[in-house]
């Protein structure tokens, strides 16, 4: 009771949201509106006159504006909002908005050129966040097994339009990013109005991609769509089907390209072995003039210590044969029978002493007289010692 009556005395606030459920029934005087806050899982209920909503044109997902006072009933419990005028938000409005969120995410960083992670070359399994059985679904799923048939895909189907849509994707993008085996996680939807793409410039949802740890791919709508997840995204790929051309390499173009460079390696191979073996050609054949120039210098040089050894022989031979000359001559001026060349003679007793005085023999002594050609026998005479 005192929870009402408190609430009771609030004033009236504005209060923005997207509608996801409007009752009208024939004859009722009040009218019934849900309103949903877009970054948040809450909803309130919203009640007011009929005419209130009279040329209001209301549909699920759109986003209004209503002036209402709370309103708590104590029979169930629960806050209510008692509204006394509803205001479509307008597409102008909508887009100022949406510029001056994208000044704050700039300023902050969030579109910083630096922080962009690059996508892997070949992810070992892809994460897709996009509507259930939808064409961005078919695009990216198709357009990547075209280019890699073994490409793996985690698919979280959610609600890509209306009041929680927002909400369901952060929850998909988060479970994605915790699984340790997704590699790179695109985040998929089809064209369509401005508020239908509202949902991918949420603050929330953008914060939540700028926090993820996985390389985030943004592939919304068609060309001329630009939501603020292009900008926040790591990649920005301009529609599904170039996301799924973007996120995995084209195998016939890999081919192709390991084609090429194993010719490329084979040539340069090739190239590389025909210079070797010509260098080795040259190298033997310089090692065969510097061998032959060797062996040449040194037979040369052989031929020329002969010559020297022969020369050197040769004089020492006829040093020796002169000098040989020479001692002989000097041996034969000292010989004894050079001295019997000249006429004398040597007296030698029978036992071969030399007689040099008469004293030396006996009278009657045989001796011999030794001359320069043969010997002479002879006997002392006593006549001869004594004349001698």
């Amino acid at each position: 009771m005192k929870i009402a009556e408190w609430v009771a005395r609030l004033g009236e606030v504005w209060v923005e949201g997207q509608v996801t459920q409007v009752s009208r029934r024939q004859g009722a005087a009040t009218a019934f509106l849900v309103l949903r806050d877009p970054a948040a899982d809450v909803s309130i209920t919203v009640n007011c006159r009929r005419d209130v909503l009279d040329g209001v044109a209301l549909a699920d997902g759109a986003r209004v504006i209503v002036r209402a006072r709370p309103d708590y009933y104590i029979g169930r419990g629960t806050l209510s909002l008692r509204a006394t005028e509803v205001r479509p938000v307008g597409i102008g409005e909508l887009l100022a908005r949406l510029d001056q969120l994208k000044r704050l995410l700039a300023a902050e960083g969030l579109f910083a050129t630096d922080r962009k992670r690059p996508l892997p070359f070949l992810p070992n399994r892809v994460g897709l966040v996009t509507g259930r059985a939808s064409a961005a679904e078919r695009d990216v799923l198709e357009n990547a097994r075209r280019r890699w048939p073994a490409v793996e895909f985690q698919v979280e189907n959610v609600a890509v339009q209306g009041p929680t849509a927002v909400p369901a994707m952060i929850e998909a993008l988060r479970r994605l990013d915790a699984d340790r085996a997704v590699d790179v996680i695109v985040i998929a939807r089809g064209g369509g109005s401005v508020e239908d793409l509202l949902p991918f410039s949420d603050e929330a949802l953008l914060r939540a991609v700028s926090a993820a740890v996985t390389p985030v791919v943004s592939a919304i709508g068609h060309e001329p769509d630009t939501p603020l997840l292009d900008l926040v995204a790591d990649v920005r790929c301009s529609t599904p089907t170039d996301a799924g051309k973007r996120i995995v390499p084209d195998v016939a173009a890999e081919q192709a390209r390991l084609d090429q460079l194993r010719q490329r390696g084979r040539r340069q191979l090739v190239g590389r072995l025909d210079r070797a073996a010509d260098g080795v050609a040259a190298l033997r054949q310089r090692g065969r003039r510097q061998v032959v120039s060797r062996v040449d210098g040194a037979a040369r040089d052989a031929e020329a210590l002969r010559a020297r050894a022969r020369r050197s022989v040769l004089s020492r031979v006829d040093a020796a044969v002169s000098e040989l000359a020479h001692a002989r001559a000097r041996v034969a001026a000292l010989s004894p029978a050079a001295t019997l060349q000249r006429g004398y003679a040597v007296v030698q007793r029978a036992d071969g002493a030399v007689v040099r005085r008469p004293s030396d023999v006996d009278a009657g002594e045989p001796v011999r007289i030794r001359l320069a050609e043969g010997e002479l026998g002879a006997v002392v005479q006593p006549a001869e010692q004594e004349a001698r």
